[in-house]
């Protein structure tokens, strides 16, 4: 797509927003639809915003990607394969066509978020259109060059009520030169156990997951790195290796994408945030842990409120991820003072409050 049509398309995107907040009439931003069912229910019209695509630049040296919120990801991945790099913060897609936008929008990172970084952490710039119909670029395209509030960062995870991403430059990683995955049978008190122990130690872990199998459960652990290292990690940690493409299969299918058997079936789907180091809890279903218990999965038709009961107490957060009453308290109920913060965000960025009004909480 040449340089014109993407302005013109920058330029109709901007009219669309402008009018729109004259009118105080409601927008609900859509890329490629993969993570609609993410959130509160959005309400508004439309506003595409595939069209605006296409990476911008590339510096393989400078480990450094820029691209319109519209692009792909798996175009975005196949350039930077090409020249033996990655995002290393493993983006699940959720769907085909899955775009850089939507998902920096929803925040969401992969199995390799503890060890290499969250979305967050890696976006260096954002080119940003505000509900004022304002187009404003925060940060660049180096990690140091940011005085005062980093507004970049900000966007992710605010699903649109802030602003329509428009560019991105993000950070990205070389491919590591040689990757193994151990697993070995264990519950779930001694995968925590496990994990909290490789974490106080210098191993090239890259992902863990546990799950129970019916026969008390199993544990994987992916090591990256130099091959001296990763075999050194391997005597220090035991297990079975898996064949290289069962477990690549296994992290980018079974679990970057969900596509385990514990993610299967009609219950909601609950994403808890706790204590890494904080022992099993007694969540009122069935369990597979990730980011070394960091990460907790549960199925579970248990009203929010019991299970919110139980993870808050200790430090934990819960979200309803994927099923269930989407009209509720899908996130975790924030605090008065950090939801008048959240409140004066919407308000400076989008003070008609037309940008997907209600995707995050009723008040935004």
């Amino acid at each position: 797509m040449t340089a014109d049509r993407n302005q013109d398309l920058r330029d109709e995107l901007t009219e669309r927003v402008r009018a729109a907040a004259a009118a105080g009439r409601p927008l609900a931003l859509r890329g490629a639809d993969t993570k609609t069912f993410l959130g509160r229910v959005a309400t508004g019209e439309p506003l595409a915003l595939c069209g605006h695509a296409g990476i911008i630049d590339y510096q393989p040296k400078e480990l450094v990607i820029t691209a319109r919120g519209g692009t792909r990801l798996d175009a975005i991945e196949a350039v930077l394969a090409a020249a033996g790099q990655q995002l290393p913060f493993e983006p699940p897609r959720l769907g085909a066509g899955a775009t850089l936008g939507g998902t920096i929008a929803c925040g969401l990172s992969g199995p390799a978020r503890p060890y290499a970084g969250a979305a967050r952490d890696l976006v260096l710039g954002a080119r940003v259109l505000t509900g004022r119909a304002e187009v404003l670029r925060f940060g660049g395209e180096v990690m140091k060059n940011v005085a005062g509030f980093d507004c970049s960062r900000l966007m992710v995870g605010a699903y649109g009520t802030l602003g329509v991403l428009l560019d991105l430059s993000l950070k990205v990683l070389p491919i590591p030169p040689c990757t193994t995955t151990l697993v070995q049978g264990c519950d779930q008190a001694q995968a925590l156990d496990l994990m909290n122990r490789w974490a106080a130690r210098p191993l090239p872990i890259t992902a863990t997951c546990w799950a129970d199998s019916g026969d008390g459960g199993r544990l994987w652990v992916r090591l990256a790195g130099a091959a001296q290292g990763v075999r050194a990690a391997c005597s220090v940690i035991g297990g079975e290796p898996l064949p290289d493409a069962e477990a690549a299969a296994f992290w980018a299918g079974q679990i970057r994408e969900q596509q385990h058997g514990f993610f299967g079936g009609d219950l909601p789907l609950w994403r808890i945030g706790l204590p890494r180091a904080l022992p099993p809890l007694d969540l009122p279903g069935p369990q597979l842990l990730e980011w070394g218990g960091a990460q907790r999965w549960l199925r579970s038709a248990a009203p929010p409120a019991v299970i919110r009961a139980l993870v808050t107490p200790v430090g934990g957060h819960a979200t309803l991820f994927r099923g269930g009453e989407r009209t509720g308290a899908v996130f975790q109920p924030l605090p008065e003072p950090l939801m008048a913060l959240h409140r004066n965000l919407k308000h400076a960025f989008d003070p008609q409050g037309i940008l997907n009004p209600g995707r995050l909480y009723p008040e935004l």
